[in-house]
């Protein structure tokens, strides 16, 4: 009797998964696969990854800056001003971002970095912020936890570092290439990992990982780790052109998931490797101005 019972349990399951009365199909958009994909061995994407860090040794770029804050834990989005201004770097790690408020034009964030300390001025609400580049306590503002090295960090994707193991693995991911069309593509990727080992055992913490697309070898998004294997930052990378002999991005999104932080920044002019001056990363604070201390 049972082995009757379970035969006729298997034979309804088949009439229920054949019978056009219990399924329903729709369409969705098709992605084809890219057209040209390309290849490249862990060493050789190592090799790239650093030759354009490499090549950048400076960098003027004039930039248009949209700020959102906000997100699915507070239940509400704020979306700033859009703000033009400038972006100066220097090697090894002088950092400068310059922001003018709309239509007067006058300064609203002058902030400096020589990669250990930072300068922020606020000059609409004559104020200013110091402190270092490493946050030690996270503020409940998300706009006090943004550091220069974020900027950083998100600019010029770094190679191996000291203590760096790395890994390769494969994927694929769906990119419109067409926003009036769109038309959809499959676009076969690599990520490289980057791993640190934890406390000198043999656990390993995820640092960084950079996924390249397959189509031009070229980066399309970083992700960055914390301590406890979160993603502090995610930076994706857009609208490659050619700067002298440099592939740079002209549309680079910084994500603070963390702090529910957006930053879309697009470059409308890049200026790589110009000589640059010690007084241009240089900020003095005004006398009488309220200066915020931040650990």
């Amino acid at each position: 009797m049972t082995r009757v019972r379970w035969r006729a349990g298997v034979l309804l399951a088949a009439v229920l998964l054949t019978s056009g009365c219990f399924r329903h199909t729709y369409r969705v958009q098709k992605a084809p696969p890219v057209a040209n994909v390309k290849s490249a061995t862990l060493d050789e994407l190592i090799h790239q990854i650093q030759g354009r860090f490499d090549a950048i040794k400076t960098m003027n770029a004039s930039v248009d800056i949209i700020t959102s804050t906000g997100g699915s834990k507070q239940g509400k989005v704020t979306v700033y001003t859009t703000f033009s201004g400038y972006i100066l770097l220097r090697k090894p790690e002088d950092l400068r971002v310059l922001l003018f408020l709309p239509v007067v034009h006058t300064r609203a964030i002058d902030m400096v970095t020589d990669g250990k300390t930072f300068k922020m001025m606020i000059p609409p609400r004559s104020r200013a912020i110091t402190g270092s580049n490493e946050l030690a306590t996270p503020s409940k503002n998300p706009l006090e936890n943004l550091r220069p090295a974020v900027f950083y960090d998100s600019l010029l994707i770094k190679g191996v570092q000291a203590g760096e193991l790395v890994a390769i693995t494969s994927d694929e991911r769906v990119i419109q290439t067409d926003s009036k069309k769109k038309e959809m593509v499959t676009e076969p990727d690599y990520d490289v990992s980057l791993f640190v080992q934890k406390n000198g055992g043999v656990e390993l913490a995820t640092h960084r990982v950079i996924h390249i697309g397959r189509s031009t070898l070229l980066p399309y998004a970083q992700d960055i780790y914390d301590g406890e294997g979160r993603v502090v930052t995610h930076a994706t990378y857009e609208g490659y052109q050619k700067f002298g002999d440099i592939d740079f991005p002209t549309r680079i999104t910084i994500e603070r998931p963390l702090d529910e932080l957006k930053i879309a920044m697009t470059l409308t002019k890049v200026s790589p490797n110009q000589e640059m001056e010690n007084d241009q990363f240089e900020l003095t604070i005004p006398q009488g101005t309220q200066v915020q201390q931040l650990p």
